[in-house]
């Protein structure tokens, strides 16, 4: 039980300590994120997955990206780290999708 609770601790202190934000446009503009995972062989070296950031964009001009170690990738890199593969989390942080409502209205002669 302590050995689950030191881990729990130390990947609360670890995550984020390796974070990089890229602004683009002129950066977020909005509070909409989407996120994905992803992952490495060699510890880092190798990248098994791309993710693209443009299509997790969906065509926003100005938006954040942060790519960073989170709390569950400590954990998760905690596990399956001994076999050289990782992972790191890609997030976008883009406009709110605009809905917008139009109202007809009924004009009578």
């Amino acid at each position: 039980m302590t050995l689950v609770a030191a881990l729990v601790v130390m990947a609360g202190l670890l995550a984020g300590c390796a974070a990089h934000t890229h602004k683009i446009g002129t950066g977020v503009q909005g509070s909409q994120k989407v996120a994905a995972r992803q992952w490495y062989v060699l510890w880092g070296l190798v990248p098994i997955n791309q993710e693209n950031t443009d299509l997790l964009a969906e065509g926003a001009k100005n938006y954040t990206i942060k790519t960073e170690q989170s709390a569950l990738d400590v954990i998760i890199n905690l596990f399956i780290g001994y076999v050289s593969v990782v992972s790191r989390t890609v997030t976008i942080t883009k406009k709110d999708p605009c809905v917008i409502v139009i109202h007809a209205v009924a004009m009578s002669n």
